[in-house]
């Protein structure tokens, strides 16, 4: 039974790794951190093969994730020299900036706006504090509630 604990608790926290780094991806447009993000679920799967290949007493989750930190040491040293020349070029780092990189024939990336707010608000009626009779006729409150 202690192994079975031991494996939930090393796949909870590969899972919440790998949920932290895919809420930071999705959310974030500066580079670094998309890239970082990405790390993050990287990470988060090696923790879970790791858990695995113990529970099984077998090699292979810790095989296999040797070599995933090698491809992903080869990402980050990849990924740095395009963000650097991607920097120089554009001169920051926010993904929606770099619009050059498009295709002809794709439309330009836009941020979504917001709704304006309504100038026609519903004028909510306001209730008397305690102990102070109203001074208004009740008919007059509910004539200017429906105008």
């Amino acid at each position: 039974m202690a192994e079975v604990a031991l494996l939930e608790k090393y796949l909870l926290v590969g899972a919440l790794l790998f949920g932290i780094g895919l809420v930071g991806f999705f959310t974030r447009r500066n580079t670094i951190v998309m890239f970082l993000s990405i790390e993050m679920m990287l990470q988060g799967v090696s923790v879970s093969l790791v858990a695995w290949g113990r529970y099984h007493n077998d090699w292979g989750g810790q095989i296999l994730v040797i070599f995933i930190l090698t491809i992903a040491a080869c990402e980050a040293a990849i990924a740095l020299a395009v963000v650097l020349s991607l920097f120089h070029k554009a001169g920051s780092l926010d993904i929606a900036l770099w619009q050059t990189l498009r295709e002809d024939n794709q439309p330009a990336f836009t941020d979504p706006k917001w709704p304006e707010p309504r100038d026609d608000d519903p004028v909510w009626p306001k209730l008397t504090p305690a102990g102070i009779e109203p001074t208004a006729d009740p008919d007059e409150i509910i004539h200017r509630m429906h105008v």
